[in-house]
């Protein structure tokens, strides 16, 4: 039994609480009064907004975004769409020794490219930013027809905001449900919309007959005939484009080299959306003077155009004012001949 403790009465306190009507506030002198404010008027009327089921930065798919092939397809929408020349090539099994040895060799043709047009003051260098690639050619043919056939911005009911977005609802009214895969308001490149567009098989693309079997892929930044004729002369030397020499860079006739660049063929190429065989490719290259002769013919073409115009609006006034001249030299020289005979008489 465990023992007592006595202690004297004179230490004990008594806590006394007052009680007042049940309309009153109650006083406890152990505790402190805390008031709750009342609830805003909206909420009191309108029900919470639900909670958005998918991130601004993660909409969702019409396949899982962790697959390797939405990736890639994403990947491959973005190079299309931010590349107005691509140069098409297939190729037939090379070693990772002869992939190496063509990049490198393109990568100096083109910084070659740069450093002259450097030193004409030219502010456009795409040297780092052209890139040989392999890629799968079924998904680069679907990521084709979705750049091509779906135009979200075109259509009338096309969203401007993101439907998850919490400025896209106004105070006035909140949505009762949350939104869908399904939602025509997601327009991204990998939505709902995008891949029934892309199913229509009855819309035909110009490089079907070219996308198929390995194919690797050369993009630019920017249309450059510069560039692109740096590029076909390694990728694709001909008579027009003639290959470097051996002495000014021994490096591209490495066995391991022409080895690979033998098992590389050129199939066409896509600009601004148009597709070119290989002569249009060879033509688009051939221009001389880049960007910058294309300006001057056109600068010329004008200049004549506008030349001509002159000359034929003042044909016609010249013309009718010969006409003009020669009909009052008549009419003076009949006079004199009148006058003339009066004297006569």
């Amino acid at each position: 039994m465990p023992p007592r403790l006595r202690l004297p009465l004179g230490n004990l306190r008594v806590r006394i609480y007052h009680h007042i009507l049940p309309s009153q506030q109650c006083t406890y002198a152990s505790l402190a009064t805390t008031t709750t404010p009342a609830p805003p008027i909206d909420q009191t009327i309108r029900s919470i907004p639900p909670i958005a089921r998918f991130p601004l930065n993660q909409p969702p798919s019409h396949k899982p975004p962790e697959l390797r092939k939405s990736q890639l397809h994403r990947q491959y929408q973005s190079l299309l769409k931010s590349s107005p020349l691509i140069l098409l090539f297939q190729h037939n099994n090379l070693l990772a020794l002869e992939w190496m040895g063509i990049r490198r060799e393109l990568a100096y043709a083109l910084r070659n490219v740069d450093t002259e047009r450097a030193t004409t003051s030219h502010q456009n260098l795409y040297a780092d930013a052209i890139k040989i690639q392999i890629i799968q050619t079924g998904i680069f043919a679907s990521a084709l027809r979705v750049v091509e056939f779906y135009h979200p911005e075109s259509q009338p009911d096309s969203p401007t905001q993101h439907p998850s977005n919490p400025s896209t609802t106004s105070s006035a009214r909140i949505p009762d449900t949350l939104p869908t895969p399904d939602d025509p308001r997601f327009t991204h490149g990998l939505s709902r919309r995008a891949h029934q567009a892309a199913a229509n098989r009855k819309l035909k693309l110009e490089l079907d007959p070219l996308l198929s079997g390995p194919l690797a892929v050369v993009a630019f930044p920017a249309v450059s005939p510069q560039h692109l004729k740096a590029a076909l002369s390694i990728l694709s030397s001909s008579s027009d484009f003639p290959a470097p020499k051996r002495k000014i860079q021994p490096s591209y006739h490495e066995p391991a080299v022409q080895a690979g660049l033998q098992k590389l063929m050129l199939l066409g190429a896509r600009v601004e959306g148009k597709v070119f065989d290989q002569e249009g490719t060879k033509w688009v290259g051939s221009i001389p003077g880049g960007i910058d002769g294309l300006r001057a013919q056109l600068v010329a073409m004008l200049q004549n155009t506008g030349a001509s115009v002159t000359n034929i609006l003042e044909s016609a006034g010249r013309s009718l004012y010969l006409t003009m001249e020669g009909r009052k030299c008549m009419l003076e020289g009949g006079k004199k001949e009148t006058e003339t005979e009066k004297r006569g008489e």
